[in-house]
Order: structure tokens, then sequence, then C-alpha cells
């Protein structure tokens, strides 16, 4: 018989944890029977896998004690779930499935997948923050049997700051949908929008409008390049930011266009937000270059799609995986970098973040993107290695260790 592999994420909806959550359900399920469950169904599942899913049925919000009670009615849900499945193991995706997961313990073996950079996440805040940088991880991450980390670079953190065990940590990376990703990328533009294109060299960036993806400062590089090179800049994706940013170019003096907007779509405007798109990469196979200033990651979808679709990326050398997939040979610096590093999938970035050198990482951005947009020899070489690259990201590939390790973890 198959084991019982049971897999939990807080809630479904739109996310690249929760794109992660479905090609692992989907995937797992060709060698093991696998069962979903999130804490309850208050989002449409988006990325449906056609495994049993399971609700815990307990809702968020309130204030602090109804936030504690719902916390313990959650473990104890899933204790539950656990027992009445006979879960031969299970596996959490997201901080707050990982200590459900972790303190509803029972005979059955427990793995944590790690999807971001934890010590550098700057949503992790506060007194809240604290708890659970402080105590919760510290406390209850040892209770695993494995922590599969979605980045080499993440191992040292769960190590050094929250000290873990280094022979319970593995890093396996994220997969992509390389083969498919390719097929949707050669869907031809709608006819307005190739127009767009067709008019001056295009920059494009996708991910949530969110403070983790940091797409104030590219507006701000993108203003100063446009002095003197044309060009203009595509924003896919959508966000809490999206106000902020818009107002933003605007005080900058770029005309935006909002898909959201009563207002027809030409080659007149510099940065266009088209919103969220069933077929993202439609859009980034034909840039001249995809650009990527997170502030911190964990092994991000939206590069590694890019790469896919044999585009030049930009990207930041943010903590933590741009440097593993364009760089995989280099160690990781000690220190921020602070000028362009032409490597061999890609270009590494300064990061934005630092008050102190944002002005010179700014210069040093418009400089590199000049300098890009040039030379049509580098951007079609940078843009076929990335190519090449995301075949090491293939399910197969991705799978083919996430079968081993569960097996080794099934044994022991």
């Amino acid at each position: 018989m198959r084991k019982k592999l049971l897999m939990v994420i807080p809630n479904l909806g739109l996310g690249g944890a929760q794109r992660a959550f479905h090609d692992h359900s989907v995937e797992l399920s060709k060698y093991y029977d696998v069962t979903e469950a999130v804490f309850d169904l208050d989002l449409e599942n988006l990325y449906p896998s056609g495994n049993r899913l399971e609700s815990l049925q307990v809702t968020g919000g309130g204030g602090p004690m109804q936030k504690v009670s719902n916390f313990f009615k959650r473990v104890s849900q899933l204790k539950q779930l656990k027992q009445r499945l006979g879960t031969d193991i299970c596996i959490s995706h997201l901080e707050g499935a990982d200590y459900v997961n972790l303190l509803s313990k029972g005979r059955e073996k427990v793995i944590l997948l790690i999807q971001g950079s934890k010590s550098h996440d700057r949503n992790i805040s506060g007194l809240t923050g604290w708890l659970r940088k402080g105590v919760l991880m510290p406390l209850l991450y040892k209770r695993a049997d494995r922590i599969v980390c979605v980045s080499r670079d993440i191992i040292p953190e769960m190590v050094e700051d929250y000290g873990v065990d280094r022979r319970k940590l593995s890093a396996i990376n994220n997969s992509f949908e390389v083969e498919s990703v390719w097929e949707k990328a050669q869907e031809p533009l709608p006819a307005a929008m190739q127009t767009v294109y067709a008019s001056a060299p295009i920059l494009v960036t996708s991910g949530r409008l969110a403070i983790q993806k940091n797409q104030k400062p590219l507006l701000s590089i993108f203003a100063e390049l446009r002095k003197t090179q044309p060009a203009k800049l595509v924003f896919i994706g959508d966000g809490e930011l999206r106000t902020e940013l818009v107002e933003h170019a605007r005080g900058l003096g770029l005309r935006v266009y909002e898909a959201w907007a009563d207002v027809p779509l030409t080659p007149d405007f510099d940065v266009y937000f088209v919103g969220l798109q069933h077929n993202p990469f439609q859009y980034i196979r034909p840039a001249t270059a995809f650009v990527f200033p997170s502030a911190w990651e964990g092994f991000p979808l939206a590069l590694g799609e890019a790469m896919t679709c044999g585009v030049p990326v930009v990207s930041t050398d943010c903590p933590t995986g741009p440097r593993e997939m364009l760089a995989p040979g280099s160690a990781t610096p000690t220190h921020p970098i602070r000028a362009a590093e032409w490597a061999d999938y890609g270009i590494l970035m300064p990061m934005l973040t630092n008050a102190a050198t944002l002005a010179a990482d700014e210069t040093m951005w418009v400089s590199t993107l000049h300098t890009l947009l040039a030379d049509a020899a580098k951007r079609t070489q940078l843009g076929e290695a990335a190519r090449l690259r995301s075949n090491d990201f293939t399910h197969a590939n991705t799978f083919r260790r996430w079968q081993k390790l569960i097996d080794e973890v099934l044994a022991e």
C-alpha cells in the first residue's frame, strides 16, 4: 500500500507558496496517497490539484485571545485529521502551518518546507516578530524530522539563528513547469500591447506589488534611465502597494497606464501596470529584459519563469535565491555587492534597501541597464543561457529528490 502523505498550508488563493503547494501535491501523488489540508476555505482554490482537500474549519481574525483560541483549535483539528487518515508523513508549507504541524505531531513523521528567508523577512517585525523569531522557531523547529529549504542560503539561517541541527536540513530548490511555461510564452501579445512593445525597448517585472518585491526604487531607476535611453516598463501583478506605486511613478513625471482604469492602451505611456495576467509569459518572452528588484526571496518562481522564457534577467543579489540561480558556482558574499556582477546566467545587482547607499546603487542599476540595452549580442547570450539553466529546475529533477528524502525519513 502507498504511504499516506498529508500536506498542510494555512490558506489557498493566489501566491507563490500556493503554487508550490499545488505542484508538490500533484507530483508527490505519483508516489504517495496525498491529502491536502487548509485552516479554512475562505479563499478560492486557484490551483486545484485534484487530490482530496480537507478543511480544519477554523477561521482567522479576531482579537488576540480569539487568535490564540483559533491556533489551538487548529492544532487539535489537525491532530484528529492525522489520526483519522492514518497519516504516515505530514509536510507543512508556510510558517503558520509549521507550528500547527509540529504541535499536533504524533507517530507520523514531520517535514517542514521553508519557502523563504526568515532572518531577512521585513514582515516579521514588532512584538509578534520577536515571538516568532526568538521563541517559536527556536523552540519548535527542532521537533521536525526534517526541514527542507528552497535555497542553500537559508540553511545557515536555520542553524545559526534558530538552532536547528544541520543534519536535519536539506536544500531542494523550487521547480517550474518549464515545458508549459515555454509553450505559453509562444502565445502572441494582444494587438494593442504588440504596438507598445514595438515602440521602444521593454523592461518587464512580475510579482506581487508588495514590500518584499521592492518595486518603488525600480521606478526611480527607470525615470533616470529614460533621460538617455528610450524604454518602457511593464508591471505584471497586483497587490497592496498598487496605489502607492502608481502615485510614485506619476510623481516622477512618468506617464502611467493602469489596466483597471478606463483608458485606451496605446504606446503613449511610459509605465504599464497590466495587473494579474492568466498568461504572464506572453508578456515576458518578447521583452528586452526582465528586472527583479526584490528585497528578499526564497527561490523565486517569477525569476525562474523569466529565465525559462529565454529573457536576459537583471536581479538584486538579495537573500535568498537569485545568486544560486544566476551564479550557482559562486559563494554567497559576506557583504552586499555594490557593483554589477555579470554572471553566467544573468546579472546580479546591488540591493535597493540601504538608504545610505541607495543613490549610488540606483546609479549602478541605471548604468548597467543602459549597457545591457545597448548590447543586443549580450542580451541574446544571457537569454539563451538563462533558458538552458532553467532546465535544472524541472519538476522531474526536483521531485526525484523529494521522493528520495521522504522515503529516507519514512524508513527511519
